[in-house]
């Protein structure tokens, strides 16, 4: 009998979901309420399984096309013995516990649109969702880039956009396209900027030779018409269209012959420009805007006179050319900045800096020693991206760079110079950024540690995994412990694993905590759990307790990373060990740089890059600049 043939469009796919029990209105619904979309997907906890929801808010032919996609989970010979009705009615144990209720309508549910998958022949062949972008995205100018843009461009160090409204995290960075609009309280201060900014440019003559050539009288038409090509060329990161030119040079004519000053006109130009769309978004088209790109990720400022002109010539229009000039830009003593930027935004180093503790519990945490803990991880970064070291010793890197300061708190010798680096004893336990005061005091709360919040950010920014919300009205507290019943962590977040609410979730994230629990909130080694109970105001005012008592609690530092194979650990050491091994946490590494370069989060249509741009990060033997020029030269940059 011939085999009957697969089915090759959505369209096909939309029409026989049609036929049978309404996927998309009926079960969808189902598993999104259950959280399923939030683990499984590319950046989900559950990225390595077979189940890969579409986007949210994804169409009706995407999602029927999913739904026959969980063909492949089918068991057709005994339906109710498949994955697909096993796994999140947990009769099979499933890392997010009890997603369905046994019994429930929902359940019926699930075993209706099982049973019809189990009738199908075969597998449906329905890829997923393309991803495709319609357009290239609308970039803004981040406040960094627009700082180092008119020091450029005018030579202004006075950092305007330090006044500007605070930038949103998006994705984990501020240069996400996705929360680039420009608000009303942005706009005035754009205004305001470009007002200053343009009569400080002329204060004193023109200091900063922004006028090319020398005006003959303030009419000059001839010296006009090369300012404004030329500035505009810079300003807004491509030659200037002839409608262009002749408005502005209408508007520089009617103020320089108004004030009777050349520099007056040029003034009204550079506060107009200041303020146009060309020069606040990322319009460039072309090679111009593959200069920009490049001059932008790897400089976080506008393109240099060569890179305008590699535009201008087509240079940029090949990888081979591309790859040049990002290997010049790489050279130039801009780029470190520009990616130390990019190290501080992945890390969080903004949290660190606003964070807070308890100054009876550690009056050594000061501005000065976060200033050194920022720039411990700072160090070790640079010195792998621009020493050409395997970028996977960022995990396992059994040495630190460090201060008086830091080396006290690690309990190392003193340094003979400022940020010297020094091996770190296999007896320190530590061992890469997982072992260095920042990440650990990052994670911490203002009297203590937190192994939820150490969970969470390992799983987000080095496994590149949302970890979903807690369920809405679920009470998020833990119990405080008391002189009756004194706890460690492990003992009160016990209470979130006997919450089935909850247990799905924190049983992803406390256990890589626990595994930490012997650096305390600031990032010092400790034997054991120190625990201060304060008397309350109650107890106070009855003198029933008058001061604080303490305990000194065995720690139990067994920790895990569900999901990964072989990753049992208790030390920072051995956790780095374990990340610098697993594929997804090498993919990770891609996807955040990816996400920097081209101000977004990737795409199912992006995963051939992303793909490429690991293989030759592998090539290369984990050099970071390989994965850079990578990149660069790939699709998906080259049309943001």
């Amino acid at each position: 009998m011939a085999k009957r043939s697969l089915l090759p469009s959505l369209a096909a796919s939309a029409l026989l979901c049609a036929q049978s029990p309404d996927f998309a209105r009926k079960l969808y619904p189902v598993l999104e309420n259950a959280q399923c979309r939030f683990c499984h997907n590319d950046n989900g906890i559950a990225s390595a399984t077979r189940v890969q929801f579409p986007a949210e808010k994804a169409p009706t032919g995407e999602i029927a096309a999913f739904g026959l996609r969980l063909r492949a989970l089918v068991d057709p010979s005994q339906p109710e013995q498949s994955v697909l009705f096993r796994k999140p009615t947990n009769r099979l144990p499933h890392t997010g516990g009890e997603r369905i209720r046994q019994g429930s309508a929902e359940e019926q549910s699930l075993r209706e649109w099982v049973l019809h998958l189990a009738s199908l022949p075969e597998a449906p062949a329905v890829g997923p969702s393309s991803g495709v972008r319609s357009q290239p995205l609308l970039r803004r100018l981040t406040h960094s880039q627009y700082n180092n843009t008119v020091r450029d461009l005018l030579g202004d160090q006075t950092r305007p956009a330090a006044q500007f409204p605070k930038e949103d995290f998006i994705h984990g960075f501020t240069n996400q396209a996705e929360g680039q609009s420009i608000s009303p309280l942005l706009a005035e201060a754009y205004n305001r900027a470009a007002e200053k900014l343009a009569r400080n440019a002329f204060r004193g003559g023109d200091r900063n030779h922004l006028i090319p050539c020398k005006p003959v009288s303030p009419e000059d038409a001839s010296c006009r018409n090369q300012f404004i090509r030329t500035f505009g060329l810079r300003a807004y990161r491509r030659p200037l269209a002839e409608d262009e030119v002749r408005r502005y040079d209408r508007l520089f004519q009617a103020e320089s012959s108004r004030a009777h000053d050349f520099l007056t006109g040029a003034q009204v130009v550079v506060e107009t420009m200041l303020q146009a769309p060309h020069f606040l978004f990322r319009l460039e088209d072309g090679p111009y805007r593959t200069a920009a790109n490049l001059s932008y990720f790897l400089w976080d400022t506008l393109p240099d006179e060569a890179l305008l002109q590699a535009a201008s010539t087509g240079e940029l229009k090949s990888s081979d050319g591309i790859g040049r000039a990002a290997r010049r830009l790489l050279a130039d003593p801009r780029a470190r900045p520009a990616l130390d930027e990019f190290l501080s935004q992945w890390l969080r180093f903004d949290r660190l800096h606003n964070a807070v503790r308890d100054r009876r519990l550690f009056p050594e945490f000061t501005a000065e020693l976060v200033g050194s803990m920022t720039e411990e991880t700072l160090r070790l970064f640079q010195y792998l991206v621009w020493e050409n070291g395997n970028f996977l010793e960022f995990f396992t890197a059994d040495y630190a760079f460090v201060n008086g300061s830091l080396a006290q708190l690690y309990g190392l010798p003193a340094p003979r110079e400022e940020f010297e680096r020094l091996p770190l004893p296999a007896s320190t336990g530590r061992a890469g950024v997982l072992g260095e005061a920042a990440f650990l005091a990052l994670t911490s709360k203002p009297a203590d540690t937190s192994p939820t919040e150490r969970g969470i950010f390992l799983r987000e920014h080095f496994l590149c995994q949302i970890v979903p919300p807690p369920p809405p009205g679920v009470n998020t507290n833990l119990p405080p412990p008391t002189d009756e019943k004194p706890m460690t962590n492990r003992e009160r977040l016990g209470v979130h694993l006997a919450n089935e609410a909850c247990a799905g979730c924190h049983r992803l994230i406390d256990p890589i905590g626990f595994g930490f629990e012997k650096y305390d909130a600031v990032g010092r080694f400790r034997e054991r759990y120190h625990l201060v109970i304060y008397p309350t105001n109650d107890e106070l005012m009855k003198r029933v307790k008058t001061k604080p008592t303490e305990y000194r609690l065995p720690i139990d530092a067994a920790g895990k990373i569900q999901g990964l194979p072989r990753s049992d650990f208790s030390t920072p050491e051995q956790a780095g060990r374990i990340l610098a091994r697993d594929p997804g946490c090498q993919k990770c590494v891609v996807k955040q740089l990816f996400r920097w370069a081209t101000g977004r989060q990737e795409t199912a249509a992006d995963q051939p890059a992303i793909d490429a741009a690991l293989a030759a990060f592998r090539y290369s033997q984990f050099r970071f600049q390989q994965l850079i020029i990578a990149i660069v030269t790939s699709k998906p940059f080259l049309e943001d």
